[in-house]
């Protein structure tokens, strides 16, 4: 690694934190003159707001991240080639393609941690984010949950009309199984109730009603075919999280809990299983992600422009928006169910290599 390289490396990773800062504290400051009656009102401690925006700090630097490279590179680039330190370099023989090297490097740097922190650490702190704003935002999240269909074991299929959980009360269960595609046995409740210290349901107002001779339901103890009772305990393989309605919850999973819960749902059968693939495969596009904004951002930049820096700028913040929406457009697409989740997450950064390959023929180099 040549003087060269390490003078752009520096310039391009102290650009770069020192603008996610900046951004970060303006985002922090305007969430905290939106939720400060929030505050107020459920009057709040110090250091229970300190704590939450402790958790909403990483989320928001991971999250602009990638678009912060781009800004970055956009800056730092055209600043360089504004002081003729481009054509300086080019002219000493250096290629544009060798020029490229020490971007890349820090690229590499770059989506490495963010690879890393978005993968396994941010997820951790954005549990209690969540956890907060579920609780003193967005309370009626909390509350019911409608039309529950799963599947809980092989040919197991659970239903609840509504499920509250804040009493921990579903109303209208069934459960059903199946055999070879037939219906074997059918129980069913007014109401069933999770019970804390027994780590149990309780069903009440039951009704068990075998199709046939075949007897495989077996709630706690022997149940006669056809019986019914006012309450009985039975251990079934969910727990009141599973009914949870939250919001973006997926932002407080790790990579290997996302592909747990995706198979959870696979196999239950749940609706939504396109919104945790989604942001599966985001989580591994990003450092490519990073590659691709740093290229085009050199492209863009490197041109000595007799208007100075503002243009390039400018078209910086042009294309980082197309980005986004592109990207918008695409994760809306994929959790509807209308676009595969690999397809959603690697198609921004396909086009927009491509884009940038087309750039790279006009660089003067």
């Amino acid at each position: 690694m040549t003087i060269l390289d390490r003078y752009i490396i520096k310039k391009i990773l102290a650009t770069f934190f020192y603008v996610v800062l900046i951004l970060v504290a303006i985002i922090t400051v305007i969430d905290v003159t939106e939720k400060i009656d929030k505050f107020v009102i459920n009057n709040l401690s110090t250091a229970r707001i300190l704590g939450y925006y402790a958790d909403f700090i990483p989320w928001i630097a991971g999250l602009i991240s990638p678009i912060t490279v781009f800004i970055t590179i956009v800056y730092v680039t055209s600043r360089m080639a504004a002081h003729t330190e481009i054509i300086a370099i080019l002219s000493s023989g250096v290629s544009f393609r060798r020029l490229l090297l020490p971007y890349f490097i820090a690229a590499i740097i770059i989506g490495g941690i963010s690879f890393y922190l978005n993968g396994w650490v941010i997820p951790k702190s954005n549990r209690e984010r969540i956890e907060f704003e579920l609780q003193y935002f967005k309370k009626a999240n909390l509350t019911n949950r409608s039309n529950i269909h799963m599947q809980v074991e092989p040919n197991v299929y659970l239903f609840i009309q509504n499920f509250s959980s804040q009493s921990q009360v579903g109303h209208q269960f069934t459960l059903e199984r199946f055999d070879s595609n037939r219906l074997v046995e059918k129980l069913t409740a007014e109401n069933i109730q999770w019970d804390t210290a027994k780590r149990k349901w309780t069903l009440r107002y039951w009704k068990h009603k075998p199709i046939d001779s075949i007897f495989r339901i077996r709630p706690q103890g022997t149940v006669d075919l056809a019986s019914r009772g006012d309450a009985m305990d039975t251990t079934l393989a969910v727990t009141p999280k599973d009914f949870e309605a939250t919001d973006r919850g997926y932002d407080g999973m790790t990579i290997d809990e996302l592909t747990e819960q995706i198979d959870k749902m696979r196999f239950r059968g749940s609706t939504g299983v396109e919104v945790y693939e989604t942001e599966k495969q985001i989580r591994y596009a990003i450092p490519f992600t990073i590659f691709v904004l740093v290229f085009m951002g050199v492209l863009v930049s490197s041109r000595k422009s007799r208007g100075g820096t503002g243009f390039q700028i400018a078209l910086g913040f042009l294309l980082s928006f197309v980005f986004i929406l592109f990207f918008t457009m695409t994760r809306t697409f994929a959790e509807s169910g209308s676009l595969p989740p690999f397809l959603a997450a690697w198609l921004p950064n396909g086009v927009f290599i491509l884009i940038s390959l087309g750039m790279y023929k006009y660089v003067p180099r």
